[in-house]
């Protein structure tokens, strides 16, 4: 336990962030897999796969909001537990482990009750028709019955991986995705339970990951342990953790309001050939940019534990390092779109109509990709550091300020309103970055002057 403590404070920077990013970057590749495993069982429902397919997919921005809650509590609760442990202050971290934990149980019941009470409405309001919604619903009951375990699992693998067991945490993802693969075509086709079958195989792979995840902070080697006592959440520990945790909050949870809005913006202007593009186009961008959070998520535990104890030199050298890798992936991602295109969207579906109109504008969507590696190793950083302020205006000027508004003003300020829509994102992206790196040099100088008069005291 000591050993671990201490490497995030003494080991070499560069291996120490390739030893914890490379789980988490294949645990984000396996949950990315078992997702679109997940969608082809489903498609292939005999005589009404097409629309199961549709109306669960129609549950996803619901889904996508739960799973904000569990980044909510767990993605602030984590690098300030990580910080604590960097000062020594293993009471305090603990503190904020359990007060986490109950908080997310709290959560987890009022998510559940609205889940089972207001199901179908939220559903016909994102878009479930007549035909679809008998099987949105019918997954998001099952579904609502395993909130708890999706809560425990993604909020509290947060701060497995925050000690530094990155591995602990990838096997809470392996074996949840190993579980739903093997479940799915039992209960979908030889209990011949549809999509009520699907949603049972997600809870069962959850409730299995959260086990996992749980039993690891109850048992001997972790290094912040569960116990009874620091379980009630009290407000002084909770709110700062919320605080820091509304950055990755908003960046989940508006996803689903954005792919709304350039869907009907789209849809509009475009056809459903425009729609059909922006699904692969959000496709790639999810795909593609998973081990680049890995990268970051990686990172994370270094830069809070070394914040917390301190060591200043520490902190700068993995934020040059994680900032080099995040470029450099970034730009190898965005050259290798910008050469090809048609590749890329091939991955996804062989229309040929698709393919063409996805390939004329897959550039322009992403034209600025190749600096958004700076985007993400700024904002992970501010959040590291415990810089709650800053982190929720960077994700809240990138989404809120910039790309919702120009969704519905680019079109009317080009010649092809359709492409337009897609250009919202690269004028977006450009922008934000500009904001957060001038946000960002003054918010690290003052974080980095704080601890190193500190140190020098």
């Amino acid at each position: 336990m000591e050993n671990k403590k201490e490497m995030l404070g003494t080991a070499p920077v560069e291996k120490l962030l390739f030893k914890l990013a490379l789980p988490t970057v294949i645990a984000q590749l396996i949950n990315m897999l078992y997702n679109i495993v997940d969608r082809i069982y489903i498609g292939h429902i005999v005589e009404n796969g097409d629309l199961a397919l549709t109306g669960v997919g129609i549950c996803m921005p619901i889904i996508m909001i739960v799973s904000a809650f569990a980044a909510l509590v767990g993605s602030g609760g984590a690098p300030r537990a990580s910080i604590f442990m960097g000062k020594k202050d293993m009471d305090s971290a603990e503190k904020t482990l359990g007060g986490c934990f109950g908080l997310q149980i709290l959560l987890s019941v009022i998510l559940t009750v609205a889940l089972m009470i207001w199901n179908e409405d939220l559903l016909l309001a994102f878009g479930a028709s007549e035909n679809t919604i008998k099987y949105a619903t019918e997954y998001m009951r099952v579904y609502a019955i395993g909130t708890i375990f999706v809560q425990l699992t993604l909020g509290m693998n947060a701060f497995v991986a925050a000690q530094g067991f990155t591995r602990i945490s990838m096997f809470s993802v392996i074996i949840g995705a190993i579980a739903n693969i093997i479940l799915d075509p039992i209960f979908i086709y030889g209990m011949d339970m549809g999509v009520r079958g699907a949603a049972l195989a997600t809870v069962i792979s959850q409730a299995l990951s959260c086990v996992w995840v749980v039993s690891f902070l109850c048992g001997k080697k972790t290094l912040l342990r569960l116990k009874k006592e620091t379980l009630l959440p009290s407000p002084k520990i909770v709110l700062p953790c919320l605080a820091l945790g509304t950055a990755t909050f908003i960046m989940q949870a508006s996803e689903s309001v954005i792919s709304v809005c350039f869907n009907s913006s789209l849809l509009g202007y475009g056809g459903d050939i425009a729609v059909g593009a922006m699904t692969i186009l959000t496709s790639v961008m999810q795909f593609a940019m998973l081990p680049l959070q890995g990268i970051a998520q990686g990172a994370q535990p270094i830069l809070s534990y070394n914040y917390g104890a301190k060591a200043a030199d520490r902190v700068k050298k993995t934020y040059r390092i994680l900032l080099v890798s995040c470029l450099v992936y970034s730009v190898a991602l965005w050259g290798s779109i910008m050469l090809f295109p048609r590749a890329f969207a091939a991955m996804f579906t062989t229309d040929t109509a698709l393919l063409d109109f996805t390939e004329g504008v897959i550039r322009i969507y992403f034209g600025g990709m190749f600096l958004f590696g700076v985007q993400v190793a700024c904002q992970m950083t501010f959040v590291s550091l415990g810089n709650a302020p800053s982190s929720v205006i960077v994700a809240v000027v990138r989404k809120f300020v910039l790309l919702l508004p120009l969704i519905y003003v680019m079109p009317n300020l080009v010649e092809d309103s359709t492409l337009g829509i897609y250009m919202a994102e690269p004028i977006a992206d450009i922008v934000a970055v500009t904001f957060t790196t001038v946000l960002f040099i003054f918010q690290f100088r003052k974080a980095l002057k704080k601890i190193e008069c500190m140190e020098s005291s």
